[in-house]
């Protein structure tokens, strides 16, 4: 039903910037601008955690960990979410996949219904 490709991905010194795209697909134009929206991570060893999510609204919101480097956006027009990482460093090396979940609030410790295949960042010392 909704398709979602993530594309951006690269190998980048730390200190490096990537931005991530999602595209979005199937579905309907209305459905999509009321999901929440999102980009998970998971690293070699690691679980998977949330990154950045953005409801319905634009109220976005951040890890910890990525506070004050990454953003979220998107562009309802364009069926694309987008997250621009900045100041980028080695624990920030892992497959990052889009999701979007049906519900317009991205509630805490969320999960999506639908999922991209990843796009691989890696971040060298």
């Amino acid at each position: 039903q909704v398709q979602l490709v993530e594309s951006g991905g690269g190998s980048v010194q730390a200190g490096g910037s990537l931005t991530l795209s999602c595209a979005v697909s199937g579905g309907t134009y209305s459905a999509y601008s009321s999901y929440c929206m999102g980009w998970f991570r998971r690293a070699p060893g690691k679980e998977r955690e949330v990154v950045a999510s953005i409801d319905a609204d634009g109220t976005a919101s951040y890890a910890d960990s990525v506070k004050g480097r990454f953003t979220i956006s998107k562009d309802n027009n364009k069926n694309t979410l987008y997250l621009q990482m900045n100041s980028l460093k080695p624990e920030d090396t892992a497959m990052y996949y889009c999701a979007a979940r049906r519900y317009p609030i991205c509630l805490s410790g969320w999960s999506g219904h639908y999922w991209g295949q990843g796009t691989q960042v890696t971040v060298s010392s």
